[in-house]
């Protein structure tokens, strides 16, 4: 996968002079800028994708052939979740969270449906430089496919640390888009909108390069404040069971508005597997339970007046 990055689908180009330069001098400089903006927009758009979780959407990059998505913590919000990934066309695509950086706002998702994904070249060189003219784009306030990504044009106007601040302007929904350079390479990820459209904060990709292995591992890197560590053991189902003779466990009662109320769960059922595990006693759903933490999925295969069916939700939080 490494590899993959190395060699993006975008010819880079040496860096333009218009970025050395105060303002624009001359009619020249704008179309030098709007000339580059124009060769590498077809392929920065066609790898920003949509990515919806939960309740809530946000905006990511698609950096390798396979569907490796760089975005925010604070889009991803934890590690391995379910998340739906939207291409440009509309295609809605299945996808996972991997690793994130809690108190840097980087994050990884990646695309489980096999294919082959447009996407874009990273600056592994942080050749980035206080000044630089650089586009953003985001899918702001939701996917929209009659608009589709919006283009915003700026310049880096303070570097921080791990912390790049543009005038490009954004809102709401651009968080996790991609922030190029005039050359197209992928310089940055948007994470703090300002309370002025102006005034918008990214992370470096340094801050992706230096954490890659953990991100790509599914690790939860660091403490807050863009995401909340799990806490094993406060999952809730909201449900009693009992053993019976014959294996498994059934259903005595179910909590008013639980999950696995609202999952579908009914008194009576006979509750065979927890996340494949075959269920006899309920110190075995227990010592799972044990192992999760709200938010996490789990599947169980029950069976209903001798019909098999198989559901699948998130834990609630005690």
């Amino acid at each position: 996968m490494i590899a993959l990055l190395l060699c993006g689908s975008m010819r880079l180009n040496a860096r333009e002079a218009v970025n050395d330069l105060t303002a624009p001098e001359s009619r020249k400089d704008l179309e030098t800028i709007q000339k580059s903006v124009e060769r590498v927009l077809p392929q920065a758009r066609a790898a920003t994708v949509c990515i919806e979780i939960d309740e809530g959407s946000g905006t990511g990059v698609i950096v390798s052939e396979d569907g490796l998505v760089l975005t925010a913590a604070h889009v991803a919000t934890r590690v391995n979740k379910k998340a739906t990934v939207i291409l440009e066309d509309g295609t809605r695509l299945k996808a996972k969270t991997l690793g994130l950086v809690a108190d840097k706002d980087a994050a990884m998702v990646q695309i489980l449906d096999k294919g082959t994904y447009p996407f874009v070249e990273i600056d592994r060189a942080e050749s980035t430089r206080l000044g630089d003219w650089v586009f953003s784009l985001g899918h702001a306030g939701g996917f929209d496919k009659e608009r589709g990504s919006v283009v915003r044009l700026g310049r880096l106007v303070r570097i921080a640390g791990a912390t790049f601040q543009s005038d490009c302007m954004l809102i709401g929904g651009d968080s996790g888009g991609p922030l190029f350079d005039l050359s197209g390479k992928l310089v940055g990820i948007h994470s703090r909108v300002g309370q002025q459209a102006q005034v918008n904060m990214h992370v470096p990709l340094a801050e992706f390069i230096a954490n890659w292995d953990g991100l790509i591992n599914g690790e939860f890197i660091g403490e807050g404040p863009y995401a909340e560590k799990p806490e094993k053991g406060n999952g809730y189902l909201g449900l009693a069971t009992n053993s019976i003779s014959d294996g498994g466990l059934i259903v005595t009662k179910v909590g008013l508005k639980s999950p696995a109320e609202l999952a579908g769960i009914k008194d009576g059922d006979i509750l065979l597997k927890l996340n494949e595990v075959h269920l006899e006693k309920r110190e075995q759903m227990q010592e799972i339970l044990k192992n999760l933490s709200a938010g996490d999925e789990v599947t169980f295969e029950i069976k209903r007046a001798g019909k098999l069916k198989t559901i699948t939700f998130n834990l609630g939080e005690r």
